[in-house]
């Protein structure tokens, strides 16, 4: 039977090189962003915004009336912000937790009660190696995709019992329009002695040489078509590498070398 995939923000970047991953995986693929696309390669966009819960559940509507369910969701809608926490504005740490954290659940509490009717359903929530490793100067960024990765793993123990899987996918420095898109605030750079900029340009250059959207892609549609789903994975070998230390190695080791990398 043909799967019935959703991925959000999949206009561009990792979204979209996963909805093309899915399409060509025989998949009928639908991809929820604000931007007004037209795809030439099977997909169906939806036009919505994920923190707007009403449009999200009638964005699921309309695929489950034209297709009669949904059977993976890829939750990926989600953008970055850099800067020294002590002067990252409140409203704009909560604007990122409204997109990255509760866009997601809005699109999960949409998807979940037909999911659990068929007894069946696949969700996979977009976090980051930065819930594992925060990073400095992008504080909020970490946090946010820190709850994503709480988020599923409770969300997973809540539902494996009416046949649905849920996980978390890790990944690290990706190539795409991403880095572009970050909201980067230099405010205090001069009281930090430049260590902002600093770190964003290190943050930055390892993104851009970092892996292929299409690499990242491949790996999340495989992830979703296993048949036991485990609660997390890291994508990308170097980031295989980098979970494997976090248990090996001492907290203040870890903490000493990301400090190292990007809070000099």
């Amino acid at each position: 039977m043909q799967q019935v995939v959703i991925v959000t923000g999949g206009s561009s970047g990792i979204g979209l090189a996963t909805a093309r991953a899915f399409r060509a995986a025989g998949c009928m693929v639908y991809e929820l962003s604000r931007r007004d696309v037209v795809h030439q390669d099977g997909i169906v966009h939806i036009s919505g915004d994920v923190t707007d819960e009403k449009r999200v559940r009638e964005a699921v509507e309309e695929v489950e009336s034209a297709q009669g369910r949904v059977d993976i969701l890829v939750c990926n809608a989600g953008f970055g912000i850099s800067g020294a926490a002590e002067f990252t504005e409140n409203q704009d740490a909560k604007q990122l937790l409204d997109v990255n954290l509760f866009g997601m659940v809005n699109a999960v509490k949409a998807v979940v009660p037909g999911m659990r009717r068929r007894r069946a359903g696949r969700i996979l929530c977009i976090s980051s190696i930065a819930a594992e490793v925060p990073i400095p100067f992008q504080a909020w960024y970490s946090v946010s995709k820190a709850a994503v990765s709480a988020y599923a793993g409770a969300l997973r123990q809540e539902l494996l019992p009416f046949g649905i899987q849920v996980c978390a996918i890790l990944p690290g420095d990706i190539r795409s329009g991403f880095t572009g898109h970050r909201v980067k605030s230099p405010v205090g750079d001069d009281i930090y002695g430049g260590r902002i900029s600093r770190s964003v340009a290190v943050m930055e250059h390892d993104e851009q040489t970092g892996m292929s959207p299409e690499q990242a892609a491949k790996a999340i549609a495989c992830i979703a078509f296993k048949g036991h789903m485990k609660p997390g994975y890291a994508i990308g070998l170097p980031y295989k590498g980098v979970m494997v230390l976090l248990r090996i190695l001492p907290g203040e080791w870890i903490s000493r070398i990301v400090g190292h990398v990007y809070a000099r």
